[in-house]
């Protein structure tokens, strides 16, 4: 496991496309609407299926809110009266979405890369990783939990690990939606209102957190790289109407 933290590279070109077409690239500057989100990418995931537009990575905020994958337990939300909170149709539990953290959401059609979900969210995890890497951050995954894990250590005390970023995803007619979200610098105290992914045995964290003093757009500029290496190559476009 920890191989695959520090050399992410490892497995990556099996999600590169060979007719070297460019993915669009586009980052919305203000925050979007979780439910104007998700009828952009659902639109969109419908027009790449069908040849009628290009495969998107789609960079944005959401103001505060949380989400229930298909797998969110009712108990899992601590505080519904806290934040708006929004059925999802991708996988995964519940997740805090808001100002500070980078979601990106990514449409790819896989009938055209490779036709394997879990080899899919494997280089996910990796794209992240070798973002998290050019920020100097050292990712890592774990067996039986999605998403990038960092591992706390302070002096005196057991090590721990935190979570920086969670994936969760959907396909239809294999074009995938939704995707991931990294902790730039969110405010940690909202994701008590639920158990982040159903997991309660460890925390969440952030770049800041951990004392990296990381932008938004530094941020974007490591995901960008990094999703080159896993990938293939983008191309700058305009957020989704």
């Amino acid at each position: 496991m920890l191989d695959r933290a520090l050399n992410p590279a490892a497995d990556r070109q099996t999600f590169g496309r060979t007719d070297d077409i460019a993915v669009e690239w586009a980052v919305s500057q203000a925050p979007v609407a979780y439910e104007t989100a998700v009828a952009a990418m659902e639109a969109r995931a419908t027009a790449i299926a069908e040849g009628r537009a290009s495969e998107l990575v789609w960079l944005l905020e959401h103001p505060p809110l949380y989400t229930a994958g298909v797998s969110a337990k009712p108990g899992d939300l601590i505080d519904p009266g806290r934040f708006p909170v929004h059925r999802s149709g991708r996988g995964g539990q519940f997740t805090y979405h808001g100002p500070g953290q980078r979601v990106a959401y990514v449409m790819l059609d896989l009938s055209k890369r490779r036709k394997d979900v879990r080899a899919f969210v494997g280089a996910l995890e990796d794209w992240v990783i070798g973002a998290l890497g050019r920020l100097n951050v050292l990712g890592e995954v774990r067996p039986g939990r999605i998403g990038v894990w960092v591992e706390r250590r302070t002096p005196g005390l057991a090590p721990r690990e935190d979570k920086i970023a969670a994936i969760g995803v959907k396909l239809r007619r294999w074009v995938s939606f939704h995707g991931i979200s990294l902790n730039v610098e969110p405010d940690l105290s909202h994701f008590s209102g639920i158990v982040p992914c159903g997991v309660t045995e460890h925390g969440v964290t952030s770049l800041v957190d951990l004392g990296l003093p990381v932008t938004l757009d530094e941020a974007d500029a490591a995901l960008k790289a990094a999703f080159r290496e896993v990938f293939g190559a983008v191309a700058d476009a305009p957020p989704p109407a």
